[in-house]
């Protein structure tokens, strides 16, 4: 009686062949999962100031989104803004909050560095009345690239783009990405305020 089967040899060849596939797909997978992250931060903002603007048109008040810690890149806040003072006065409703790691590198130009202001037309404006328009980069981690952009104009329409662009914005936040993996926690619940 032949018995059937596969040799030691057979079976060392395969798990050769498979590590060697595995090992070539690992890098292909990391960029795959890392695209993702960026663009699902990026339409995680643009939900968010979709939200804002749709809020301070519904209660006819002053909505703002301010950046958590000053870092779109952390997450944000929408805050219904009673008493004009944004998020600095801690009595403002906060309408919904979105935490995220940090670790997509998101950065705005001047006008929305770290805070949107929606009037109550849904207008974003500056806390002393001018119109304000402006882009928030997501950026590459290892060079100064913007792939995505979630731009503001000055009607208060919020659109996602997709150009891949050089920013000088995106120079300076990759470089404090690094440092600051380095010296936190990896664990949210574990980082200091």
């Amino acid at each position: 009686m032949k018995q059937r089967g596969f040799t030691l040899i057979e079976l060392l060849l395969a798990l050769i062949v498979s590590g060697i596939l595995a090992h070539l797909a690992v890098p292909s997978f990391k960029h795959l999962l890392q695209s993702q992250q960026r663009h699902s931060a990026a339409q995680s903002l643009v939900g968010g100031l979709r939200f804002a603007r749709t809020e301070a048109i519904a209660h006819n008040r002053a909505v703002v989104i301010h950046a958590l810690g000053d870092d779109w890149s952390r997450g944000w806040r929408v805050i219904l803004d009673l008493s004009g003072r944004g998020h600095l006065d801690e009595d403002n409703p906060v309408l919904l909050e979105h935490q995220d790691s940090g670790q997509v590198p998101m950065v705005g130009n001047g006008p929305v560095k770290n805070q949107v202001r929606f009037s109550g037309l849904g207008e974003p404006v500056f806390s002393g009345g001018g119109f304000r328009a402006g882009t928030v980069h997501v950026c590459t981690t290892d060079q100064a690239e913007s792939l995505y952009q979630v731009v503001l104009a000055p009607s208060g329409r919020i659109s996602l783009r997709s150009d891949r662009a050089e920013q000088a914005l995106c120079r300076s936040y990759s470089g404090s990405l690094a440092l600051r993996a380095a010296s936190e926690p990896a664990a949210p619940w574990a980082w200091r305020k």
